[in-house]
């Protein structure tokens, strides 16, 4: 079983390669102008070109949902998006939030930092900054962002209740956060854990949902509300190079499923005691 630290530097490593792709390359980079599916980790993304901000150069199509359509963003709001990848969120977010607010932009890939930056520069936002660091340890002061929002990330992540403690910690007291991520439902074949392209694509780092909502209930949010909850279909022609046509079959018949979700909740407005969180550590 590969360590937190190995898990890591795969991500980072696949990301810094998706960096310095545009989306046309990322979308057919399964096996090129043929006529198979994209690669795992862009097979959910959702059509973002209809939101006010949007911007093509910074949408590299990694998502699995609209987080910022539902994250309530008012003007003047300071949001922070974590795993910003090249911008496309926050520059969303920053069209909600207006001149008046501040998006700081999360990232642990230095090529996509670099990338957010200088797309951020194009469109001489002032207002958006984008900072390198390790979302289980945010590089940001605690009680500063009205709302958080993050696409596909999350599940990246080795230690999820110390991502979901760093939130509640950089929240201010009556913000609230709106996350899209993967989640499951049953058990993936074994083999898929130690598969590299399938963790990095979201899916074989995924948690049982359940459990992701009690995370999030026991670092003390309140009001979750589940905005939106999509099945995610795997093709086959990206199966067959994990599993053999039995264990397709199997997996097709079995009862594990695989779904985006996109969550919401609250920082009360009064910071009350939290409890341990096992894996976590205690507040």
């Amino acid at each position: 079983m590969q360590t937190d630290n190995e898990l890591k530097e795969m991500v980072r490593s696949k990301y810094s390669e998706i960096a310095l792709q545009d989306k046309e390359t990322n979308q057919s980079s399964c096996c090129g102008a043929g006529g198979c599916s994209t690669e795992v980790y862009n097979i959910m993304s959702e059509d973002y070109s209809a939101l006010a901000g949007y911007n093509a150069d910074a949408d590299l199509g990694l998502g699995c949902g609209l987080p910022t359509e539902f994250a309530n963003i008012k003007s003047g709001d300071t949001v922070i998006d974590l795993g910003s990848g090249a911008g496309n969120d926050c520059f969303v977010a920053r069209r909600a939030t207006g001149e008046k607010g501040k998006v700081i932009g999360i990232d642990f890939t230095p090529a996509m930092i670099e990338k957010a930056r200088m797309n951020a520069e194009k469109l001489s936002f002032h207002n958006v900054e984008f900072r390198q660091g390790d979302i289980e340890h945010l590089p940001v002061s605690a009680n500063v962002a009205d709302v958080v929002v993050s696409n596909c990330v999350l599940n990246l992540v080795p230690n999820k209740a110390a991502v979901i403690q760093e939130i509640y910690r950089v929240l201010k007291p009556g913000g609230h956060f709106s996350i899209s991520d993967i989640v499951l439902e049953g058990a993936l074949p074994d083999k898929w854990k130690s598969v590299a392209e399938l963790y990095a694509g979201c899916v074989s780092g995924a948690i049982e949902k359940q459990v992701y909502l009690d995370l999030i209930d026991a670092a003390g949010f309140k009001n979750l509300v589940l905005q939106k909850d999509k099945p995610i279909i795997i093709p086959d022609d990206i199966l067959i190079n994990h599993l053999s046509k039995e264990e397709i079959l199997a997996y097709k018949n079995g009862n594990t499923s695989i779904s985006s979700v996109t969550v919401y909740a609250e920082k009360p407005l009064a910071d009350q005691p939290k409890i341990c969180i096992p894996g976590g550590g205690c507040c």
